[in-house]
């Protein structure tokens, strides 16, 4: 992927994951007309971008000639992107709710990692997440820039001519995007019955919306090619095995390698039991995408919350002692904590050599 891609993502959603304030001023009031106003761009012409996926899922190929009379929801995610798996609940529902009057839900699946490109490990997430629309597979960025789009996730709903009228980039605003949805459906001829109710969902694990009040934590990067934070004595030495060491102090939002490692560009990879991850954080979750280096093998780990088991704390993917095993790469709940939220520490020691570790992200 493109560093202009990684940095734009990163500039955007990565600010966004501090505060709910700090996100809406970084839009600024240009992103809130975006989201009203209608545009009048060429017809089909970001949808004649979907020739270029790799592959498709859940569908056969859908062609922006097949897909006029619709009204078509295109969804750029990634699977293992906080930001994207908050939004899911609302996309999931939305096709549930107005296939029948003519809408259709394209995810276009984009990678940020490089085991992202895989295509069974987007078919495990799709069964995972419970995504049954129809995903093309862009694993050449070819709709990604067909569409001009920057970023993860980001929805764009197109008239049935094919011209793009709604868009909306990152989490929020679903009330708006679902009556963008009615409008056009309605304007196609979708009939009465659009005015009702706008969908609820009961989003849970991973997929619930963030405590944006108490989040101070930015996503982390463990690779070298983004890493901010790091505080190992030394340093890291790019694509070299070493074995590293954790500071007795972390300042918030610092982080620490122990233990037997290489720092590639997007993974830490641990070449020996007992490597651990520290990392100081001020957030309800913390999330940590990661997974076994070798695909059918499994990594068990344990994590502490400020040195102890987390008891109640613990996310979807541990138990209350912490202990857990990672058998694929993608990303697990680590901690889920109450109020109130305070500065916390946290480790992962994995008791399994092969693990890789990518990013942190919180909510």
């Amino acid at each position: 992927m493109s560093d202009d891609v990684d940095q734009d993502r990163r500039r955007f959603l990565g600010g966004a994951a501090v505060t709910i304030a700090a996100r809406y001023a970084a839009l600024g009031s240009a992103l809130q007309q975006l989201a009203s106003v209608a545009r009048s761009l060429p017809a089909a012409g970001e949808l004649s971008s979907l020739s270029g996926a790799t592959a498709w899922l859940n569908s056969p190929p859908l062609t922006a000639e097949g897909l006029r009379g619709k009204v078509v929801l295109v969804d750029f995610w990634t699977y293992t992107c906080i930001n994207w798996l908050r939004s899911l609940p609302y996309v999931r529902a939305w096709a549930d709710r107005y296939r029948d009057r003519g809408l259709v839900v394209i995810g276009v699946h984009t990678p940020e990692f490089a085991f992202e490109r895989d295509l069974e490990n987007v078919r495990r997430a799709l069964g995972d997440l419970r995504v049954g629309y129809p995903i093309a597979v862009d694993n050449e960025y070819a709709i990604w820039r067909g569409f001009g789009n920057h970023y993860w996730p980001a929805v764009y709903v197109l008239d049935a001519e094919g011209r793009v009228r709604f868009r909306h980039f990152g989490e929020g605003e679903y009330e708006q995007s679902e009556q963008a949805i009615r409008r056009l459906l309605a304007q196609a001829g979708a009939g009465d019955g659009l005015d009702g109710d706008l969908v609820s969902v009961d989003a849970r694990g991973a997929e619930a919306s963030a405590d944006w009040g108490s989040l101070k934590s930015p996503e982390a990067y463990l690779g070298y090619e983004r890493a901010e934070g790091f505080t190992s004595p030394g340093g890291a030495l790019p694509d070299e095995r070493r074995v590293y060491a954790a500071p007795a102090r972390l300042a918030l939002n610092q982080w620490a390698l122990a233990g037997d490692w290489t720092v590639g560009g997007q993974p830490a990879t641990l070449h020996a039991p007992g490597g651990r991850i520290v990392h100081r954080f001020h957030a309800r979750d913390l999330h940590l995408v990661m997974g076994p280096a070798t695909g059918g093998a499994s990594v068990r780990f344990r994590v502490l919350l400020d040195g102890r088991p987390p008891g109640a704390a613990h996310g979807v993917d541990v138990d209350e002692r912490g202990n857990g095993t990672a058998t694929e790469q993608r990303l697990y709940q680590l901690i889920r904590q109450s109020r109130p939220i305070i500065d916390r520490q946290f480790e992962i020691e994995f008791l399994d050599a092969d693990a890789q570790a990518f990013a942190f992200t919180f909510g």
